[in-house]
């Protein structure tokens, strides 16, 4: 119990330290209207996670309360992965053509009905919301992203400032997990299990009043049907090797981040945990995730130092490789409960790094006429790579050395995507030296 709760605090100190280091080397902007734009992309976006993180913790406990087997549970979360796999595909694509606006309201209106329907104990109730709300997980990483790169570059802000806004983003999330942790089990706690649901409803409206008050409406190609959008998107990762490979790079490190999530708590979880321990599971959860979430506010600091010292497709290897190694400890040595909870932290970091990385590249490398399109394909195989998992019951070390062969795959990815673009400017290179040598004649 100790190291849980005595390692938060020097992460929090870490942390605070290298926010106000960052905070004063920081890209900045005194451009009035880029803070407005910044601050209210980012309220909204807060508040969108924070509707997702206010439920997390109590879906499977809300279940357990309703007296599903175990198997009726497992049932209820592979269909929301199906969901987001296959509607959530679909969907999430509606951006490019109807409005990444639009998108981003339907995400509050099937995120709601999926709510309501937690009061109801029963199986096919609870099956219609694990669907919607898996269709609503889609657009969430999608629609509100596309919405903001569009409005950042036809706004004509500094490329280089959208970086900046991935970086606070991920740390605002951070913050907002672990708030909306702590307010759901205020809840839960006084009201029961579905209280947390009623809050994430909440939140939900609120951000879409926001959402239609304060955004403006953006499209990728409104005048594609939807059919011509998949072809798009198709022949795009078929022919452009570089977002092949940002595809890739995303699901298997996103397949493996998912995994490691359903995986944490068993690995800490001592096999005979008493009481005195720490109580019926011996670890302190609320300290651990807590930790987590500070750790990956870490990365997203290092994130903005990383971009200082060289390019995102360069440093990006290093992460993914820290990544992988760091599974290796519950993979094969899970008995040492101190050595495998230091891991899982570093992997946080690493988790924290990836988020605003992925972000500045997709901004670079996606189109923007089937950007929302594109970036739910990218989904597809995460999600199967978690149903596969779910539904297979592999020992615990075999699940972590899964992740750890994603994480690796994930690397090699990334180093060709970075030989990729060193190539590219290569080539680009002497264009650029010609054209200032005519401007100078």
């Amino acid at each position: 119990m100790a190291i849980f709760i005595s390692s938060f605090w020097v992460l929090v100190v870490i942390c605070c330290l290298l926010y106000f280091f960052t905070k004063s080397s920081n890209l900045k902007s005194e451009d009035g209207a880029f803070k407005k734009f910044q601050m209210v992309y980012l309220v909204v976006y807060a508040l969108a996670m924070a509707a997702d993180w206010l439920q997390g913790p109590y879906v499977y406990a809300l279940y357990d309360s309703y007296n599903m087997s175990k198997s009726e549970i497992e049932q209820l979360f592979v269909a929301g992965f199906g969901a987001s796999m296959v509607f959530g595909t679909i969907v999430g694509s509606f951006a490019d053509k109807y409005g990444r606006k639009t998108n981003c309201l339907l995400y509050g209106l099937l995120y709601g009905l999926s709510c309501l329907t937690k009061h109801f104990n029963n199986f096919w109730i609870l099956m219609l919301g694990r669907l919607l709300g898996g269709t609503a997980t889609s657009i969430l990483y999608s629609a509100f992203e596309s919405w903001l790169v569009y409005e950042h570059n036809s706004r004509g802000f500094d490329k280089e400032l959208l970086s900046s806004i991935f970086s606070n983003a991920t740390l605002s999330n951070s913050i907002v997990a672990i708030i909306a942790g702590l307010v759901a089990q205020k809840f839960a706690d006084h009201f029961g299990y579905v209280a947390p649901f009623d809050v994430s409803l909440t939140v939900l409206v609120i951000m879409c009043v926001m959402i239609v008050i304060l955004w403006s409406q953006n499209y990728g190609d409104a005048q594609a049907s939807m059919t011509d959008s998949y072809q798009s998107a198709v022949t795009y990762l078929k022919t452009d090797s570089k977002i092949l490979c940002l595809g890739l790079i995303q699901s298997l490190f996103e397949g493996a981040m998912y995994t490691f999530v359903l995986e944490w708590t068993p690995a800490l979880t001592p096999d005979k945990a008493t009481p005195a321990e720490g109580g019926e599971t011996g670890i302190p959860h609320g300290w651990i995730f807590a930790g987590f979430m500070v750790a990956i506010m870490i990365g997203s600091s290092l994130f903005t130092i990383l971009c200082k010292l060289g390019k995102v497709e360069s440093f990006m290897r290093s992460v993914l490789f820290v990544a992988a190694a760091s599974l290796c400890v519950p993979a094969f040595i899970p008995e040492n409960q101190s050595l495998v909870f230091i891991s899982f932290l570093v992997f946080e970091v690493c988790v924290g790094i990836f988020w605003p990385s992925m972000g500045t590249m997709r901004g670079k490398y996606v189109p923007e006429q089937v950007r929302s399109t594109i970036m739910n394909f990218f989904r597809i195989p995460l999600n199967f790579i978690v149903i596969l998992i779910l539904l297979q019951d592999f020992p615990r070390v075999v699940i972590f050395r899964c992740c750890v062969g994603f994480l690796c795959a994930s690397f090699v990815m990334q180093q060709i995507l970075y030989k990729i673009e060193c190539r590219a400017q290569e080539i680009l290179l002497p264009v650029v030296q010609d054209r200032k040598l005519g401007q100078k004649c």
